[in-house]
């Protein structure tokens, strides 16, 4: 990772509706890809409880981009595109 660039980060929802409603599985998802693709300086993952948007769930942002109703489908194209900006940011292959 560059120094001069920041950790993309990557904030996944905890309250007990999103929680429940997928984004436990989307949580271990998340960090198998992170581990998988050799993201870990270059992402910075963290939880937050309950942001207020319960229905619209289940929610997380990527940096600071909020994401709504994340299925397992919709994730793995966040994860795509996460893994091309990465190495485009950080300049990786």
């Amino acid at each position: 990772m560059n120094p001069n660039q920041s950790p993309i980060e990557i904030v996944v929802c905890l309250g007990s509706s999103c929680f429940a409603r997928g984004n436990s599985q989307n949580l271990a998802t998340i960090n198998a890809y992170v581990q998988s693709h050799g993201l870990n300086a270059s992402t910075h993952l963290t939880g937050k409880l309950c942001q207020d948007e319960c229905m619209q769930g289940p929610n997380l942002s990527i940096d600071g981009e909020v994401h709504h109703g994340v299925t397992a489908a919709k994730l793995r194209e966040l994860l795509e595109q996460l893994g091309q900006t990465t190495r485009g940011r950080h300049g990786t292959a």
